[in-house]
């Protein structure tokens, strides 16, 4: 087994991938320990290199597996990730560019490339994405819809709320989210406007309670078919493993054979 093997199995073992999860982790109490001024004042060195050892982890890991993989690196989604949040902490803070200092906190998100569950979890999510798009245009339609008639019904009396377009879109939203929709916006209108619960309590259970329920069945779906697929990798590498373990024993019962009947 060559250097670049023996590397990348070292760098696949558990240890390894707990060892970075919990650099990740100390790093990402670090970041946050940063944000408080009196902490800075009193142990503010000690934090900066904490912070410093942790990137410094970050980067030997990026090296080792560009070593290990070589130009397989880049084919990974993962590792591609990986590169390019810690490369945006590499980056020089200077004028012009100190936005990239809040940015090191996107460091915390390296735990989902390392810990196996999350990145099913956000890759049942990007599955889910195309189905996602059709019920995004949908809903798109229906707020335009909405807005439209809500723009036309109450812009008089409530222009703050539905004085335009955007504002009745705005206002829709709130409702969708049932951030005080009542209280706050409905009820006001009815007292101008009766009938507006004809308008609003169809909106809110076709927005909120159906399409909404659709995105949710749709990510669960995705998740429970990257479930599904990683249990069958992983049953398949553990067939191919027995099948190697049961051709390579009986090679050695034929070349036993073969030596005794030579004798």
């Amino acid at each position: 087994m060559g250097f670049q093997a023996r590397l990348a199995a070292y760098l696949e073992l558990a240890v390894v991938r707990n060892t970075i999860i919990a650099v990740i982790i100390v790093n990402a109490v670090v970041l946050g320990l940063e944000t408080s001024q009196t902490v800075m004042a009193r142990a503010g060195g000690v934090i900066l290199l904490i912070d410093k050892i942790c990137l410094a982890i970050f980067v030997a890991e990026i090296v080792a597996k560009l070593i290990a993989y070589g130009a397989r690196f880049f084919r990974n989604g993962w590792n591609l990730f990986d590169f390019v949040i810690v490369g945006i902490a590499l980056v020089p803070a200077g004028q012009g560019l100190s936005v990239l200092r809040a940015l090191r906190i996107l460091r915390v998100l390296r735990v989902v490339s390392v810990a196996p569950s999350l990145r099913r979890v956000v890759e049942g999510f990007i599955t889910a994405l195309p189905g996602m798009g059709s019920v995004f245009l949908l809903m798109a339609l229906i707020f335009y819809i909405g807005a439209v008639m809500a723009t036309k019904l109450f812009a008089s009396a409530f222009p703050d709320w539905f004085g335009d377009l955007g504002r009745s879109a705005y206002s829709l939203f709130q409702i969708m989210t049932l951030e005080s929709w009542s209280m706050g916006i409905v009820r006001p209108v009815m007292e101008v406007y009766p009938y507006a619960w004809a308008f609003f309590v169809p909106f809110i259970m076709v927005t909120t309670f159906a399409v909404v329920n659709l995105l949710v069945g749709l990510i669960v779906n995705s998740m429970q078919d990257a479930h599904e697929k990683d249990d069958t990798e992983k049953t398949d590498a553990y067939r191919d493993e027995v099948l190697a373990r049961l051709e390579a024993i009986e090679l050695r019962l034929t070349e036993s054979e073969e030596s005794r009947s030579r004798q």
